[in-house]
């Protein structure tokens, strides 16, 4: 069956505007398949992102409250096959409604006996559809079925060896003995009727089993994390070799897919992007401009909240990649007011949000003025909006709520105001950020734009602590082009995810600078490294480096007279201090 990924797009000319533009949507759909099957593309590719794409199978992760759910999610698709987390507070018949190919069930914080914990309808394994559990996943799976769990008081946490007793399909080609990373208090004594017991450990009776025949299975390790030997390969196996998913979540795909969808969300429309100067930004502008040319105008805000030399790189670097037709607006007075006063990091993020989008009003009605006599409206604004956000701000794909805690707004999901004049074009809300650094790639943006360090949306704003000054502004941004300048002399760029540099607030340090003493800031290094931001380890940097970044900083910037290190992971602390 024809899907996105064979579009190659009509070149047609736009009758209002006479410009040219390539139409990756319905057009271009009724030309190549049957009638039937063109109705019913027509009504998909309008939806946004969060639906099932039509060639691509999906992968439902639903989420008991795991640590690691946003990681199965990735696991999966690192399995070149489609993911989407989802709440344990959906139903059945809402899940069975988005016609996945495969369910995954998380892991999770509680016990299955405890009052409250979160349950699994039976009615979810008796649906035809292939699941797989993750420990309370897999414990769910036992106590819905008529498996046997038990509070035996025997726990398991961290790294457990497992002995493999039957390979069956699930573990087939894993050697007898394997490493996995446990967190469990419950134990599954007795499998289901119908399952195979494919695993023990020494204290779980049953580590592992499976039903090829109803295509059910499940392990009480976590094969998403790096501690686990061959765990992608026993995911990949019951994705590919139980549940039959096609493995066809490739980044060729992934573009022809996101092509047809700005195409047929924006038609002959024009829009507008923000360009902040981070990577999300940059790929989905590219995205958008590849699919509808110059009916997309780029808009670089200086807020002020940049980092040193930044304006300059987005005017010079991204044009030049691109050869988009870029705006640039000076509000950085604007930013400083309405940041004034304001202390806390939720009031910090939404404010700049919000002036964010007012900035852009003013702008669009500017390019819709220089349109001049064809009388055109800018209807679109595309946002870097990724993954990881929604997931953070406690939002869904569908534009709903996820029913996972907020750990944090961002300024693109949680920070826009509700008069908003523009319909949001987020083309890669789907995807993890190491996604979007491949798509980036495969769109041919340079080396220097795709991986560069991440930069959050409310830029220096929340990396300053406390209230934002131009004054502090400056001492920060001064501060971390020093650590950026010696983090890339070192070739760290792409061992480290980012390294934030964070100013302190109502906080001094004495010191003693030219055999005098000094009261001045303190700053903190963040460096940390991760796959997706999701999860992070701060990373170890060179004692060399560390005291080269040191010794600049308080030898350069006046302001500064100590230099301290973040060693948090994430969990228990975010990346940005704010």
């Amino acid at each position: 069956m024809a899907g996105p990924a064979s579009l190659t797009g009509v070149a047609s000319q736009d009758p209002s505007s006479g410009r040219e533009r390539r139409n990756w949507g319905p057009t271009a759909i009724n030309e190549s398949l049957p009638p039937a099957l063109r109705s019913w593309l027509a009504r998909l590719l309008p939806v946004t992102a969060a639906e099932q794409t039509l060639d691509h199978d999906l992968v439902l992760v639903v989420d008991f409250g795991a640590q690691y759910a946003q990681l199965i999610a990735r696991r999966v698709r690192e399995a070149k096959v489609y993911s989407e987390i989802v709440p344990h507070t959906m139903s059945v018949d809402q899940m069975l409604a988005r016609r996945p190919t495969a369910i995954v069930l998380s892991g999770g914080p509680q016990s299955v006996y405890v009052p409250g914990a979160p349950q699994l309808d039976p009615a979810l394994l008796n649906a035809g559809v292939p699941v797989f559990g993750i420990c309370y996943g897999f414990m769910a799976m036992a106590a819905a079925l008529d498996g046997d769990v038990r509070q035996t008081g025997m726990r398991e946490y961290g790294r457990t060896p497992v002995t493999v007793t039957d390979p069956g399909t699930l573990l087939a080609g894993l050697p007898d003995e394997l490493r996995s990373w446990m967190s469990h208090g419950d134990e599954v004594v007795a499998a289901p009727s119908g399952f195979t017991v494919n695993a023990t450990s020494p204290r779980a009776t049953v580590a592992a089993f499976e039903d090829v025949q109803r295509r059910l299975a499940g392990v009480q390790w976590h094969p998403e994390v790096l501690h686990t030997e061959h765990g992608q390969q026993v995911l990949e196996q019951f994705l590919v070799e139980i549940a039959g998913c096609r493995q066809t979540w490739t980044m060729v795909n992934i573009v022809d897919d996101l092509l047809a969808r700005i195409g047929a969300q924006v038609g002959g429309k024009r829009a507008i992007c923000g360009l902040s100067g981070g990577v999300d930004s940059a790929v989905a502008a590219a995205l958008v401009q590849r699919a509808i040319g110059d009916q997309l105008t780029c808009v670089f805000v200086d807020h002020g909240l940049l980092r040193k030399g930044e304006a300059e790189q987005v005017e010079r670097d991204f044009v030049a990649a691109t050869g988009v037709d870029l705006k640039v607006v000076d509000a950085q007075e604007q930013f400083l007011s309405a940041l004034a006063g304001l202390s806390d990091p939720e009031d910090k993020r939404k404010a700049i949000g919000r002036e964010f989008i007012r900035v852009f009003e003013a702008a669009e009605r500017e390019v819709v003025a220089e349109a001049g006599s064809q009388g055109e409206t800018v209807e679109f604004l595309v946002q870097g909006t990724l993954y990881p956000d929604l997931v953070e701000s406690g939002g869904a794909l569908d534009g709903g709520a996820s029913g996972a805690a907020v750990i944090k707004s961002h300024h693109n999901v949680g920070g826009l105001p509700d008069d908003l004049q523009f319909s949001l074009v987020e083309p890669l809300r789907s995807l993890f950020k190491d996604e979007v650094r491949q798509v980036g790639e495969q769109l041919g943006l340079p080396a220097d734009i795709v991986w560069r360090q991440p930069f959050p949306g409310p830029g220096l704003g929340i990396r300053v602590i406390g209230e934002v000054t131009r004054d502090r502004l400056r001492i920060l941004g001064d501060a971390d082009a020093i650590a950026r300048e010696e983090l890339s002399a070192a070739g760290l760029d792409r061992d480290i995810w980012q390294c934030p540099v964070v100013l302190l607030a109502g906080v001094r340090s004495v010191g003693v600078q030219g055999d005098g003493r000094t009261y001045g800031h303190p700053v903190v290094l963040r460096p940390v490294t991760s796959e997706d931001a999701m999860t992070a380890d701060w990373a170890r940097v060179p004692y060399d480096v560390l005291e080269r970044i040191s010794t600049r900083i308080t030898n350069e910037v006046a302001e500064i007279n100590r230099v301290a290190l973040d060693i948090t992971s994430k969990p228990p602390g975010t990346i940005e201090w704010e």
